[in-house]
């Protein structure tokens, strides 16, 4: 892969990555009524990078996985968590949001309860999916109990939205560094790290493999944080196509910390970090190489 380009892998991926969650939320709307399936249909399918199912399919690639349709349909159960996160995280009750990727937000336009309901219903059925499509891989049955697990323990009180509470008690507050890290190793880098290690479980990977790959996610979640801030921190909301910024709601962020460019050495400090815990786990993935120096060049 010496003429490996990350735009046309990007876009080659996002593409396969939109088909399986355009069959997941396919699966989950004749069981809904047609209110709760039309907001659940727009907090999934509204866009964005779809990092986390990419991550998760470049892993299981990266550790000799060979499946395709199964593979990304397992990518999609991350999105589902993820897509859910983001719905309950733009509530009033929350962070209040009224833009995201571009668009009203979910409760925006269908209004705050089934919001709710709708980011309520994807747990379950992220947590189904991902045990469905691991079933077809190379980690068969016992490893896919694996796979959902993890998500789960991912998503829930000890990472994800744990991060979410952490978040919330810390707006008004002026965060030292190793709270603010802390809080964003759950919030933001939890279900970024367990993409790694789901991709690489299904695909049957040895226990050290998985570790480097989880330590990769662990520096590159928290590099994707720093990054964000550093957009909040220089881009306009209709840039970057979300309102408010964790600065409008006075919370603590890396450039508020750091100052701008320390919190980008910050960043670049992390991808080195991921690079050379794929080294030491003697993963070659020019895909995973690329994707860390992505995550903190992006401009939105």
């Amino acid at each position: 892969m010496s003429d490996f380009v990350l735009s046309r892998y990007l876009t080659d991926e996002g593409l396969l990555v939109e088909a399986a969650l355009e069959r997941a939320v396919g699966r989950l709307e004749p069981s809904l009524e047609p209110d709760l399936a039309a907001a659940l249909r727009h907090g999934v399918m509204s866009g964005g990078k779809r990092l986390r199912p990419i991550l998760c399919v470049t892993a299981y690639r990266a550790c000799g996985g060979t499946a395709r349709e199964a593979a990304y349909d397992l990518g999609a159960a991350l999105e589902l968590i993820h897509a859910y996160s983001l719905m309950h995280d733009d509530l009033p009750c929350m962070d209040d949001a009224r833009l995201r990727r571009g668009r009203p937000t979910t409760h925006q336009e269908h209004g705050e309860e089934l919001a709710v309901r709708a980011g309520a219903v994807l747990i379950p059925a992220a947590a189904l999916q991902a045990l469905s499509a691991a079933r077809g891989l190379e980690c068969g049955n016992g490893g896919a109990a694996t796979v959902a697990q993890r998500l789960m323990e991912a998503a829930g009180a000890g990472g994800m939205v744990g991060g979410q509470w952490l978040d919330l008690l810390g707006e008004n507050e002026a965060l030292a560094a190793d709270a603010l890290d802390g809080l964003h190793r759950r919030k933001t880098g939890a279900l970024l790290a367990a993409s790694l290690e789901v991709g690489a479980t299904a695909a049957g990977a040895s226990p050290p493999v998985i570790e480097a790959l989880r330590e990769y996610g662990q520096a590159i979640g928290l590099a994707f944080q720093i990054a964000d801030d550093i957009l909040d921190g220089t881009q306009s909301a209709e840039r970057l196509g979300k309102n408010p910024s964790d600065a409008d709601l006075n919370k603590s962020t890396y450039v508020s910390l750091y100052g701008l460019e320390e919190a980008r050495h910050r960043a670049e400090e992390l991808v080195h970090e991921a690079l050379s815990a794929l080294t030491n786990g003697g993963i070659e993935a020019p895909a995973l190489v690329s994707l860390a120096h992505y995550i903190v060049a992006r401009d939105r």
